[in-house]
C-alpha cells in the first residue's frame, strides 16, 4: 500500500480561474459539496457542513497550510472521518496539496494526499481506498464546475 494518493486533471481554464475555484470558500463549497463558514486563510481552521447527499450529518474541518497564489493550496485534515461520535483529534492528519501548472490548453491541477501511514492501522486501508475514490470524483467535480466534461 502507498502512503499517498495522487490525481491530476488538465483543465481548459487559466490558472487564475482554477485558483479561484479552489480557494474561494463559496466556489470550493459548491464543487466539493461543503458549506463553509468563512474564507480560507493560512494557519486557520476552515469548518463547514458536508452537503453531499447521505453525509449531511458530517462536519468538515481542515487547517489551511499554504496559499501560494495560482501555484499551491494545501490543508491538513482527518481523512474519511465519517463515524458518528468518533473523536479523530488524536490522529495525525493527512496533508492535501493542490498544485497548479500552466499548460498550453489551460491548467494542470494535481492533488496529492499524503500521510496515510500515520493513521491507526484499523482505519488506514479504508481511509486510503475511500479518499482515493473521493479524489477521482472531486477532480471531475471541479472540471464540471468550470464548465467542462472531463
Amino acid at each position: 500500500m502507498s502512503d499517498r494518493i495522487e490525481k491530476s486533471i488538465e483543465l481548459n481554464a487559466p490558472p487564475a480561474r482554477v485558483w479561484k475555484a479552489l480557494t474561494d470558500h463559496r466556489e470550493f463549497g459548491t464543487w466539493f459539496r461543503v458549506s463553509l463558514e468563512g474564507p480560507f486563510a493560512p494557519g486557520q481552521v476552515a469548518r463547514g457542513r458536508v452537503t453531499y447527499p447521505g453525509y449531511e450529518h458530517l462536519l468538515w474541518e481542515a487547517v489551511v497550510q499554504k496559499m501560494e497564489t495560482e501555484r499551491l493550496f494545501s490543508f491538513t485534515w482527518h481523512p474519511y472521518s465519517v463515524e458518528p461520535g468518533t473523536n479523530y483529534s488524536q490522529e495525525v492528519p493527512t496533508l492535501v496539496e493542490f498544485s497548479l501548472e500552466a499548460i498550453a490548453t489551460g491548467t494542470r491541477l494535481k492533488v496529492v494526499e499524503s500521510g496515510f501511514d500515520k493513521l491507526p492501522a484499523h482505519r488506514r486501508d479504508t481511509a486510503f481506498l475511500r479518499n482515493g475514490e473521493g479524489w477521482a470524483i472531486q477532480m471531475q467535480n471541479i472540471a464540471h464546475h468550470l464548465g467542462q466534461h472531463a
